[in-house]
Order: C-alpha cells, then structure tokens, then sequence
C-alpha cells in the first residue's frame, strides 16, 4: 500500500514525481496538444545586471499563464507593466495562444489588468483577510 508523507519543504524529487506523473496524463488525454513552455521577460538593473524583476508564464493548451509579474519601486509609472504584457501577449500570439489568464490580489493591480482588456472570471473573497485574490482572462484575436 502506497504511504502518505508530509513534506515541509517539498524536496525538487517530489515534485518532480507530481509533475512528471500529472503531466503525463493530461498529455495521455489531449495527445495533440503543443508541448508545454515555460517563458520569461526579465528586467536587469542596469548597473548590476542582476534581475530586479520580469514576466514569468507558462504556456499550455493552447493558453498562457502569467504566473508572476514584478516592476521594481524604479520603473513604476513608466509603462514598464504595460511594455512587459503587451510582449507577453505578442509571444502568446506567436505560440498560437487563444488567451492569457493570470491572477492578482486585490492589494496589488486588477485595475491594470482591466485597463489591458483582461476581465475577472473567479475571486476568492478574504484571501488573504480583509482583501480578495482575482482570476482574470483575455482572449486574443
């Protein structure tokens, strides 16, 4: 019989084990479906060259996830936000994404995807307390 094991801190081989095994059953259910990418837009500090921020997102079903977004206290204000989704839209575009989904809390910039034409198709109300965690999606021509 198969044991149940906590992890505090999931080790890389574990999560190796989740992924590998889910990844393979849904590509078992949609064979025809392009393979799966992971991309970034990185921001480098033009001093350090160090990454102080960027797009993160992963690509699947024919849908891109913007799973993070970070602008520096630096580049706020400047468009940098808008620059960054505008190319995470056009390599989306590219990859023959229908649409892009992504999530933000309430705290953070739901306004900014609205004005980009993304529109909130789930929330989770007090996550975390007192603020709400919104789900937002874009379909591309």
């Amino acid at each position: 019989m198969t044991t149940i094991v906590f992890e505090p801190e999931l080790t890389p081989e574990s999560r190796a084990g989740v992924v590998d095994g889910l990844v393979a059953f849904n590509r078992s259910q949609v064979p025809d479906a392009a393979p799966f990418a992971t991309i970034g837009l990185v921001l480098k500090d033009p001093v350090t060259g160090v990454t102080d921020g960027g797009l993160t997102a992963r690509i699947s079903f024919g849908w891109m996830f913007v799973e993070l977004l970070f602008v520096p206290e630096r580049l706020r204000g400047q468009g940098v936000g808008r620059q960054l989704m505008e190319q995470a839209e056009a390599v989306a575009r590219e990859r023959g994404c229908s649409g892009i989904w992504l999530d933000t809390f309430s705290f953070q910039a739901p306004g900014f995807y609205s004005k980009l034409g993304y529109a909130v198709f789930g929330e989770i109300s007090n996550y975390p307390p007192g603020n709400s965690r919104f789900f937002l999606q874009k379909h591309l021509s």
